[in-house]
């Protein structure tokens, strides 16, 4: 059963308790246009399996208070994560941006991340001054159109050519209650950041899922990753998009049960 709490006093947090708790505990982290629940159905299918789970609202998305002036994503997130599991290390699950600030948190507190799952994600969007920009320019589009307006452009493409509709009515749903002061950091985050000289260093056991369809970020991008962080495992799911998660949460959730049944 999931349960709702507040982290950190403004950190709005979906839990899904595993009834036996087995070694690891999984923080999911969402992408630029989620939030907790974006999560949730592959959250449930980990905790079933042993894997007690976590999946917070970022800073200025669904329940989680607005960022404050300054914030440091990467500081934030690693708060929640000591919070959570104070007492040993957890598998940081990330998903496109989510994924990002988990490579980041990898680098920066390898201590707390027992292992790492990258989806569908990227070094982030600082490779070059356009997609800089390109990114910078998103939150100006959204506090002018509006997050439903965003979202009725934009949520099609997020997931496979033949996804369950419901799947992409969900999508559509979740990015049009984006708040531009949440999307507005997350956007800054993702421009600034260049994890491409970076990667190398990652020593967390890591894998890396892509969507078979995903014409996000990409299957070459999410390749690239796998390439460049030592020992990275690589698995594509079929028939999925840049949401690979949420549209087959059972085929994700088998590989990373494989992943980390495998982990010395």
């Amino acid at each position: 059963m999931t349960t709702a709490t507040t982290v950190l006093d403004r950190i709005h947090v979906e839990e899904h308790p595993a009834v036996r708790r087995g070694d690891h505990d999984v923080v999911l982290l969402h992408g630029i246009g989620g939030r907790a629940s974006s999560c949730g159905p592959l959250a449930t299918r980990l905790a079933a399996a042993g894997l007690h789970s976590w999946c917070p609202d970022a800073p200025g998305y669904g329940r989680s208070l607005d960022p404050h002036p300054g914030l440091d994503l990467v500081d934030e997130i690693t708060e929640l994560v000591e919070a959570v599991s104070p007492d040993r290390p957890v598998v940081l699950l990330g998903t496109s941006w989510g994924g990002v600030i988990a490579m980041s948190l990898a680098l920066r507190r390898p201590d707390l991340v027992a292992a790492l799952i990258v989806a569908d994600s990227t070094r982030g969007s600082g490779t070059s001054p356009e997609r800089a920009a390109a990114m910078r320019s998103r939150a100006g589009v959204l506090a002018t159109r509006g997050p439903a307006a965003v979202a009725a452009e934009r949520a099609a493409a997020l997931t496979a050519p033949d996804a369950d509709p419901s799947v992409t009515a969900e999508v559509r749903r979740t990015m049009s209650a984006v708040r531009l002061p949440g999307f507005a950091v997350a956007a800054e985050f993702m421009a600034t950041t260049d994890l491409d000289a970076a990667l190398s260093s990652i020593a967390a056991p890591t894998l890396v899922l892509v969507g078979e369809h995903d014409t996000i970020t990409g299957v070459d991008e999410s390749r690239l990753l796998a390439e460049r962080i030592p020992g990275a495992g690589f698995r594509i799911v079929p028939d999925a998009g840049h949401v690979a998660i949420q549209e087959h949460p059972g085929a994700v959730a088998d590989h990373v049960l494989d992943f980390l049944g495998n982990l010395p």
